[in-house]
């Protein structure tokens, strides 16, 4: 019973890790293939929202 269990977690384990690295693989291709002018539109508007902010933490080096 103890093996049953534990490749029953084994396949679990593995089925959903391989959906959702399916999912950011397909994401990924999406936006580069459908993307056109907007690839990066959500880290453009990041990025242009976080400029002028202080760095904080860590060491200056």
């Amino acid at each position: 019973m103890g093996d049953y269990i534990a490749d029953l977690m084994i396949v679990a384990l593995l089925v959903i890790g391989m959906t959702a690295l399916m999912g950011v693989f397909t994401n990924g291709i999406g936006e580069t293939l459908f993307g056109g002018k907007r690839k990066s539109e959500f880290k453009g508007k990041s990025d242009k929202m976080q400029t002028g902010w202080k760095t904080v933490g860590g060491q200056k080096r």
